[in-house]
């Protein structure tokens, strides 16, 4: 489907200060004027209210709303911009681009931009967890742990693969796995484990594509259930997916679903759960209650 557009708003997440924002506008303003589209540019800095800022720009009557940042930005705006009539277009700014690269969406700035202005758009899943959207992936267990504790090292100013890497390590070293039942589509699964990922479609587990998706327009939640745990055991599993052994293993336990539950009923003190939405940490209510919702976000990607 290609939507042609006149005028766009442009957020890009300017937090960390280290001058990637004012780039990214510097390369993709000209390919927007080129164009005769009216590209209105946002500077997110710590602290600004994004839900106040997406709101007015939603009633200005924009055609499209373009997230410039990584996953946590990207995941923010689109949030937003669920439920709208409006196309959202992403420039890569991050270190990974999950859901960028998985869309094809060129890494490079000014390219990302040339496709927003071609405008050619797909309707993309975005799954939720009790009314927070995620649109690459959802976690509990070890994750959202190495991830609070990769924050806390940042913050020292440690070089971002040594604090990656120094976590995983801390982390893994006690995996504290967690008792859960599942409601997977009316399947009642019960499993004690260190790791529930939950993808927004189906995950590939094999080589070194692992990691990406080839669609986000299955309308289906992927869910993938950690049976390993210990520093050896997280060592095998990774093997077994570099070697496409791993779906199938007693090593992991793949669901696949349009609706899941989460809870712990054996934990009766516990109410909440650290859950990780692409890549950031929030504390959600139990249970938690995972569905997809096809086609809910129209994004500007190549032909």
């Amino acid at each position: 489907m290609t939507n042609p557009m006149t005028r766009v708003a442009i957020v890009l997440n300017n937090a960390s200060g280290d001058g990637a924002a004012d780039a990214a506008r510097l390369a993709i303003a000209p390919v927007f004027e080129a164009a005769g589209i009216g590209a209105e540019f946002l500077m997110l800095a710590e602290g600004d209210d994004l839900a106040a800022m997406l709101t007015r720009i939603l009633a200005s009557g924009v055609d499209a709303i373009v997230a410039g940042g990584g996953d946590g930005t990207v995941n923010s705006v689109a949030a937003a911009v669920v439920g709208h009539d409006v196309t959202f277009g992403v420039i890569p700014l991050g270190t990974l681009n999950h859901f960028a690269r998985d869309l094809g969406i060129p890494l490079d700035a000014a390219d990302a931009a040339r496709v927003i202005v071609a405008g050619h758009t797909v309707p993309v899943d975005v799954a939720e967890v009790n009314g927070r959207i995620f649109l690459n992936n959802s976690s509990v267990g070890l994750y959202p742990r190495i991830v609070q504790l990769r924050e806390r090292y940042k913050a020292r100013g440690i070089e971002k693969w040594v604090v990656a890497a120094w976590a995983t390590f801390r982390v893994t070293r006690r995996s504290n796995p967690l008792r859960v039942l599942l409601n997977v589509d009316g399947k009642r699964v019960s499993r004690t484990t260190p790791l529930v990922f939950i993808g927004n479609n189906e995950y590939r587990m094999a080589g070194f594509d692992a990691g990406s998706r080839a669609s986000l327009t299955d309308g289906r939640l992927a869910i993938y259930i950690v049976a390993t745990s210990g520093q050896l055991g997280f060592l095998k599993l990774t093997w077994r997916i570099l070697t496409g052994t791993a779906q199938g293993s007693s090593d992991l336990l793949m669901l696949r679903a349009t609706e899941a539950t989460i809870d712990m009923p054996h934990e009766a003190a516990m109410t909440q759960l650290p859950v990780a939405l692409d890549g950031e940490i929030a504390s959600v209510e139990l249970p938690l209650r995972y569905v997809i919702n096809p086609g809910a976000l129209r994004v500007a990607v190549p032909r």
